[in-house]
């Protein structure tokens, strides 16, 4: 029995794509995209997927919107199983996902929007009346009868964006919203979903992304999910709390040259939780997650014996980029895009 307060309750999803006609014998004939997947949302929360591309949000979310099926385990939606009730779940939701193409070009923006308003069931009138509030909202209701096709990727974007909650739905699936957003447009993007949360106190809002800072701003609460496993549920606060018992470090140093053996490598330091390494026009920059602060002068020796010195050295409080290093082991720039999730899209 699924609480009341539960929008999204799963129990161990698992999502396993079966691989056709693998070029060697040794190559996987399957990927689990998912991987015993158990995760409550509560109604009128904001929450949060954050991980890298191919991480399995993406197959999450059309699980829950029932565009897949798990391939085990249960799924529910408002209390409904996805598997079963797929048609009441979806007079409850929508979707949004960012970088898809919105509309058809051939009809204006107000022509698009009122046509999905009629899909959703929106009585003619009410329809309007919505249109015009939302493309308000935005700050697109001079653009209402320009056509789709002569919309800049941001403008189609705001325009994808009222398509989405224009039926005043009880749950809304954020697929990577702002991806492929200017600064600008993603801020304006960011500021509407917190503006509609506080008008829609009961809604709730399921967010994908692989940017840190939006993560961090918008959400109430977060999942990081990396390799279809879910690795930390909690709030962005609290998150980041759970790391400032160690010490993080930045150090820019010279540059280090080869890759060092095992045994060379700064992570052999005893009490040195992760490092990243990112190489700059002066030089290269060292974050480091240490246990304790007197760590550092034995990772400053171990610098000096490699031939590098010191540039410049910035102690601070640990981010949300920090919490993922920590529990991923790597950053969220690695590129996954052969991954089981991106194929099915």
């Amino acid at each position: 029995m699924v609480e009341n307060n539960l929008a999204v309750h799963t129990e161990d999803v698992m999502r396993i794509y079966k691989l056709r006609g693998p070029k060697r014998k040794e190559d996987p004939r399957e990927i689990i995209a998912l991987d015993e997947v158990s995760l409550d949302i509560r109604r009128g929360e904001l929450f949060g997927l954050l991980g890298p591309n191919g991480a399995g949000k993406t197959t999450l979310i059309k699980i829950l919107a029932t565009l897949l099926l798990p391939t085990s385990g249960t799924a529910y939606v408002n209390g409904k199983n996805v598997a079963t009730e797929m048609r009441e779940i979806r007079h409850e939701i929508s979707m949004v996902s960012g970088g898809e193409t919105s509309g058809y070009g051939l009809l204006t923006v107000e022509e698009n929007l009122w046509m999905f308003a009629r899909f959703y069931g929106l009585e003619s009138k009410a329809a309007r009346l919505r249109i015009d509030h939302l493309l308000e909202v935005v700050g697109i209701a001079d653009r209402k009868r320009t056509k789709i096709s002569d919309l800049s990727t941001g403008l189609r974007q705001k325009m994808n964006f009222v398509r989405g909650f224009i039926s005043d739905p009880k749950i809304v699936f954020l697929d990577e919203p702002t991806l492929g957003l200017d600064v600008s447009a993603a801020r304006e993007v960011r500021a509407f979903i917190m503006n509609w949360m506080g008008d829609h106190p009961e809604s709730t809002i399921l967010l994908t992304t692989h940017y840190m800072a939006e993560a961090d701003e918008l959400c109430d609460r977060l999942a990081i999910i990396d390799k279809g496993k879910l690795l930390a549920v909690d709030s962005p606060r609290n998150l980041k709390h759970r790391l400032n018992q160690d010490v993080v470090f930045q150090l820019t140093v010279e540059p280090l040259g080869p890759r060092p053996s095992r045994e060379e490598m700064i992570e052999s330091i005893p009490g040195v939780r992760q490092v990243t390494v990112t190489e700059v026009a002066e030089g290269t920059v060292l974050q480091l997650i240490l246990q304790a602060d007197e760590i550092l002068s034995d990772v400053l020796a171990h610098l000096t014996r490699r031939g590098s010195s010191l540039i410049a050295l910035e102690k601070r409080e640990a981010t949300l980029e920090d919490v993922f290093i920590d529990l991923v082991g790597r950053g969220l720039d690695v590129d996954t895009s052969h991954t089981a999730e991106d194929r099915d899209e």
